[in-house]
């Protein structure tokens, strides 16, 4: 029997060998993450600065988990969605965005070193993310109403403190614009100090 490959099956490994390339070449620097070609944290922020993969993966991120602990309550249902390892998925998805909002966090931080007020802003946007994340799991006591409208209202917070940062920086712009457009104050004129010096001798002489 013959060991030679067919040529159906070279042209198979060599376009998976092409594929592979494609794909190594494409793991670049994706909405300011490092990964592969699919943007996981930001995918509606590609090639766009990091503070706007920031802002899309506030959203993005918290949305993956509340879909999570969804599926969890339709398996389990709310009084044992929280019980022993009923909730583990939801707890490794936060876990897991946590981690992958370190870099677009601290990339978003160095973007906005210009204006204090766009720091803490944008600190305090991070801090309400994290608490909406830890926040997803059934409070005992709460209906299927009250719970959906519990863990849909930090999409109206993380809008809101979005905008926050957004004018902050807008100002920043604003007052280093104004500082570059205004001229420099001229130094005073030589003239001026020899016009007054002859006024002060001419005043000790009719002494």
């Amino acid at each position: 029997m013959s060991t030679r490959f067919p040529f159906r099956a070279l042209l198979a490994v060599a376009l998976c060998a092409a594929a592979v390339v494609a794909t190594a070449v494409r793991a670049e620097m994706i909405g300011g993450n490092p990964g592969p070609a699919y943007n996981f944290v930001c995918p509606n922020s590609d090639g766009k600065p990091p503070l706007d993969c920031y802002f899309d993966a506030v959203t993005h991120l918290y949305t993956m988990c509340k879909h999570v602990k969804s599926i969890e309550i339709i398996e389990f249902g709310y009084e044992q969605s929280t019980e022993g390892t009923n909730a583990a998925k939801s707890e490794s998805c936060v876990t897991k965005m946590k981690l992958n909002m370190t870099r677009p966090y601290q990339a978003a931080l160095k973007a906005v070193t210009r204006s204090k007020d766009a720091v803490e802003d944008l600190r305090q946007l991070n801090e309400s993310w994290l608490k909406a994340l830890a926040s997803l799991g059934w409070i005992k006591g709460e209906t299927d109403d009250d719970y959906k409208k519990r863990t849909m209202l930090p999409y109206e917070d993380f809008a809101t403190r979005i905008v926050g940062v957004q004018t902050a920086m807008q100002r920043a712009d604003e007052a280093t614009a104004l500082a570059k457009a205004k001229p420099a104050a001229k130094p005073p004129a030589k003239h001026a100090a020899k016009h007054a010096a002859p006024a002060t001798t001419t005043a000790k002489a009719s002494n």
